[in-house]
This record gives structure tokens, sequence and C-alpha cells, in this order.
């Protein structure tokens, strides 16, 4: 079993985004969102940092410092990416397959 929180759009209570980055967003294919698949957070590098599995409403979401950010998505229906540039705060990030 993963050891990641259940994927929601809302943040848990006491998040604290003044010292952090919150990358978050849906997973769609044909507009519809994908459950089940794998979402990774790759860094500047293109280096592996982190990887969740999507809710059944296709919800993703990685908490990360400031910088340059993939969110490379691997699924059955198909796979995707998109970029991102942080700071602090919430990033809303969708990834189309």
């Amino acid at each position: 079993m993963c050891g990641a929180p259940e994927q929601t759009i809302d943040l848990p209570p006491g998040t604290d985004v003044t010292n952090q980055a919150v990358i978050q967003g849906k997973i769609l294919s044909g507009g519809l969102p994908v459950a089940g698949a794998f979402a990774r957070l790759l860094d500047g590098t293109g280096e592996f940092t982190a990887e969740v599995v999507s809710s059944a409403d296709g919800d993703y979401r990685f908490y990360a410092g400031p910088g340059q950010w993939t969110v490379r998505v691997l699924s059955r229906v198909g796979n995707g990416q998109s970029e991102v540039t942080t700071e602090y705060g919430v990033y809303s990030v969708d990834v189309i397959l």
C-alpha cells in the first residue's frame, strides 16, 4: 500500500503554504478524469523526486520547494506532462493525456 495521503483537491487542514510550494491538479483524458494514473514529480534536472497515484477524480498533489518542476503522468490511457516554476503557495497544474 502506498504511503501517500488520499489525493483530493482540498488542502489538508493546517497546510502552511508560506514555506513550501503545493503542486496539484487533475489528470484528464478527453476532458474526463483519469483515476489510478502514476503522477511523478521531476526536478529541474529531470531527476525523479516523488510519485503519487491519482484519485478517482483524477486529483494529485505534491509538496515541493521553489524551483522548476515537471509533472509526468503514466497511465493506461496515455502519458503526458506539464511543467511549472514555483515559489511559495499553491500551483494548479493539470496534465492532459
